[in-house]
């Protein structure tokens, strides 16, 4: 049975509205204050609606307008410009309001390691390193080809403040170069449907003290900035590691531990899914010349592709309103939303054109419930450098690479041998029937962005024989085990809700310990731990595939995670160096973490 969006959201209100006053909406945050339009989060706070919820949204089936694929570029990320901030950053709260919006600063933790990391002042204002503004703001963005007609949809998303560029933005950072990155939130109540106006922006894979997380609970309201310090430090700087050695320089921290590929997106808890599948993304490239690793040079370091031959992709399935198409979310789908529009950094279907010669491509699945298995049309391999954006011990030749939700991969294509003219076709083959996960099966496939071959271009980079070995694994002080399962309708892990008053465990600083993550059958969580990496030491007991031996920030937990095969345990090496504070680990289909698969655990001395 077809409806439109606007029924079914009209039965939903009146769903809620049975039971519920408009003030007691508000209060929950369930409703945009102006429009009246549900918001709906943790449907495990509408227990008595549920039946008829679940049955309305049952009824809704409905195709997004067609699009005409491979009509628009691939938009390539700018990058964020280095700007001087006024007022100056302070390791306290900045009481001062900003020239560019007049905001004030959200109430925060003071910075740790301050002074250590380009601050000027423990007392005063100043700050030494690159520096850099973004604003959240609504915006039109067209998702389709303008020849197919479907009006812009109004987005969420981040733009710099120097020069209003929009997102996807990139940064440019390097290790050894301590950043503050100032973020306001300029977004309205207004939600046209879905979304709150309230923040909190992750940093995803980064080694930063808990006040700089951007962790689900650590959310600031529209009209105020916050300023994230970014140490760009390597971990075990205070503690394993004080320094160590790679091609000659010493640096701090453990040069095994260098980070490449990182990503920052909203984090509020019970709204992640609603505010990043809105746009609220953005990435971040650590280089680290610093020690002639991965410098941004084709000529130097590893030689990797670098400049306009390092393009990141963005990939999130959407859903468009098939009477208005304007961008739309199901509330009332928790098992994982599966959109029937594939945008590659915010555009249908795209086309990029490359020269004869290699390419950086640095994927990233944002969700919010997609798993993909990437494929070249040509039969090509990839050559994989790296799992989660972490350079591998040496690269590999892969014929097809699966990501879970937020995992990420850079793969090195080499389009020298193709002829001028040519289309090679960067395809998702996996089957996924639902929200839950996928089947594994590989099936016909759906073309994603389209490859223009037009010509040569000179080509000094390489593909080296190794790249950067794994650290090394030190004596666990204890284990814990931690079960992602389902409980009254709704996402539990070891058997309760996420309760973001609720601090589940304290892990002592500059310890390591033993984690074992367990699901039952049905479903696949791409399970996600904050402040360091992680090393997959097994799954069901045995010994991991050759691409997880690596360092990971997320790993695929339940069904169908390697092939068609299932994983019911996985065991994790962790450590938690250098910084105290709260962090969460969860599951990273959205609608999962949102509605309570998730769980603070916090560093302590």
């Amino acid at each position: 049975m077809q409806k439109s969006i606007g029924r079914y959201m009209q039965e939903i209100r009146d769903v809620v509205k049975a039971g519920l006053s408009r003030r007691e909406l508000l209060r929950m945050g369930l409703v945009s204050g102006s429009s009246g339009l549900l918001a709906l989060y943790g449907l495990r706070h509408f227990k008595p609606y549920w039946g008829h919820a679940q049955l309305a949204a049952q009824e809704l089936t409905f195709n997004s307008p067609p699009n005409t694929p491979f009509v628009d570029p691939l938009p390539i990320p700018q990058a964020l410009q280095p700007t001087t901030l006024f007022p100056a950053p302070t390791k306290g709260t900045n009481p001062v309001a900003s020239a560019v919006t007049g905001f004030t600063e959200a109430v925060r933790p003071d910075h740790q390691r301050w002074t250590e990391f380009g601050g000027q002042s423990d007392t005063g204002a100043g700050f030494t390193g690159p520096q850099y503004e973004i604003i959240e703001q609504a915006i039109e963005h067209d998702f389709y080809p303008a020849r197919d007609g479907v009006p812009s949809s109004t987005i969420w998303t981040f733009v710099d403040a120097t020069n209003g560029n929009t997102g996807p933005l990139r940064v440019y950072a390097r290790y050894g170069k301590p950043a503050v990155v100032r973020i306001h939130n300029d977004l309205p109540e207004e939600n046209n449907g879905f979304g709150i106006n309230q923040t909190s922006t992750h940093l995803h894979n980064a080694h930063n003290a808990s006040e700089s997380d951007g962790g689900p609970t650590h959310f600031y309201d529209a009209g105020h900035f916050k300023d994230y310090h970014y140490p760009n430090v390597r971990a075990g700087f205070a503690s394993t590691h004080p320094t160590s050695i790679l091609n000659g320089f010493e640096v701090p921290g453990d040069v095994r531990e260098t980070l490449s590929f990182l990503w920052f997106h909203d984090h509020r808890f019970d709204f992640t899914a609603q505010n990043v599948y809105k746009g609220l993304v953005g990435l971040y490239t650590l280089f680290s010349d610093d020690i002639g690793l991965d410098t941004g040079d084709e000529t130097t370091g590893l030689r990797l592709p670098s400049g306009a031959y390092d393009i990141p992709m963005v990939f999130a399935d959407k859903v468009f309103d098939p009477t208005t198409g304007e961008l739309f979310f199901d509330h009332f789908n928790i098992d994982g939303i599966l959109g029937d529009k594939y945008t590659v950094n915010g555009k249908i279907q795209p086309y990029l054109e490359v020269k004869k010669r290699k390419y950086r491509f640095r994927f990233l699945d944002a969700g919010p419930s997609r798993a993909y298995e990437f494929f070249l049309s040509n039969g090509q391999p990839f050559i994989q450098i790296s799992n989660d954006g972490n350079l591998l011990p040496r690269p590999l030749s892969r014929q097809s690479i699966r990501l879970g939700v937020a995992e990420r991969v850079d793969v090195i294509v080499d389009f020298s041998k193709a002829k001028s003219g040519d289309k090679i076709y960067l395809q998702n083959r996996l089957q996924q029937l639902n929200g839950r996960g996928p089947t594994g099966k590989i099936i016909a496939p759906t073309n994603l962005v389209e490859f223009r071959v037009v010509g040569e271009a000179p080509d000094p980079s390489h593909i080296p024989a190794t790249l950067l070995p794994l650290p090394d694994r030190r004596p666990t002080v204890r284990s814990r085990k931690w079960d992602f399962g389902r409980s009254g309708g709704a996402w539990v892990v070891n058997g309760e809700f996420f309760d973001p008053d609720v601090i589940r465990a304290f892990p002592r600083q500059n310890t390591a310990e033993l984690w074992t993550l367990t699901s039952g059958g049905g479903w696949l969580h791409p399970v996600h731990n904050h402040l360091e990496e992680f090393q997959i030491l097994s799954r069901n007991g045995k010994a991991v595939p050759v691409d997880e031996r690596a360092r990971k920030d997320v790993v695929r937990l339940g069904d169908s995670t390697i092939g068609t095969d299932n994983t019911r345990e996985l065991q994790l090496f962790l450590q938690f160096r250098d910084f105290l504070g709260d962090y969460p680990l969860h599951c990273h289909n959205v609608l999962h973490e949102d509605h309570a698969m998730m769980v603070r655990w916090e560093v302590v001395p």
